[in-house]
């Protein structure tokens, strides 16, 4: 597999900087093929604005979106935009990982995919969730947290990871066609143990190494739902965001 680690810490001496050499090492022992877009030391600009369009469509407002969609069919994005399309578009699996801020990604990572992914590329036209631009790739969310596993429990003090997780793994991922991986979450990593942080990095390798085989989370499919965009009648939510109960 091609193999894309969208990579967002600014310290290189971090238990993510473990992680991401620990990916590096398991995935091209397996055969796989890695490219890594590493945010901080590209410097990668997170801020949308008209800068990202050699051509203007609409002059007068900057309709973003539609400037996107413009500026990828005639190959005028601005040259970092266009540079992290083409590996995207080149990968069979796309990793996103980041430590978990306030319950997101940082702005360096957030900024990536709204530059990134772009409409007419990755959405758009009628395209999303199964018919996603990125429809036959697989992704997978990896994090780090200072929390521990309790806190993000069902009935836990922050509430379920799934839950925090959903705009980026539904919102954007799945949007986007791809069949999302179960994450891999390193927990309380500030406080544990240095022989748990090894635990971690052995289990995160074993999980690379079935990357291929693992079974995807559920999404419900286009097919699911109504011309009223909402669930027909009679399916059973079956995922967070449409109001499955969060086991606890």
């Amino acid at each position: 597999m091609k193999v894309l680690i969208v990579y967002a810490h600014h310290e290189a001496q971090s238990f993510n900087g473990a992680l991401l050499a620990r990916s590096v090492d398991v995935l091209t022992a397996c055969g796989h093929e890695v490219r890594i877009s590493d945010l901080y030391t590209m410097r990668f600009n997170p801020v949308a604005t008209a800068d990202d369009f050699r051509e203007r469509r609409f002059l007068s407002v900057l309709q973003y979106d539609r400037e996107q969609k413009h500026n990828y069919q005639k190959s005028s994005l601005s040259d970092d935009i266009a540079g992290e399309i083409e590996k995207l578009l080149w990968c069979d699996m796309l990793i996103l990982q980041f430590p978990l801020w306030w319950f997101s990604v940082p702005a360096i990572m957030k900024g990536w995919i709204d530059r990134v992914f772009v409409n007419g590329a990755v959405y758009g036209g009628g395209r999303r969730y199964d018919t996603g631009g990125l429809k036959g790739r697989r992704a997978m969310v990896v994090t780090s947290t200072a929390a521990y596993p309790d806190m993000c429990a069902a009935d836990g003090l922050v509430g379920a990871l799934d839950v925090i997780l959903w705009p980026i793994q539904s919102g954007a991922l799945a949007y986007a066609g791809c069949k999302v991986l179960p994450p891999f979450v390193s927990w309380s990593v500030n406080f544990v143990a240095e022989t748990v942080r090894r635990r971690y990095l052995d289990e995160y390798g074993t999980r690379l190494q079935q990357i291929e085989t693992t079974e995807p989370l559920f999404f419900h499919s286009l097919q699911d739902f109504g011309p009223n965009w909402r669930l027909k009648p009679g399916v059973t939510p079956r995922a967070v965001g449409q109001g499955k109960a969060v086991a606890p």
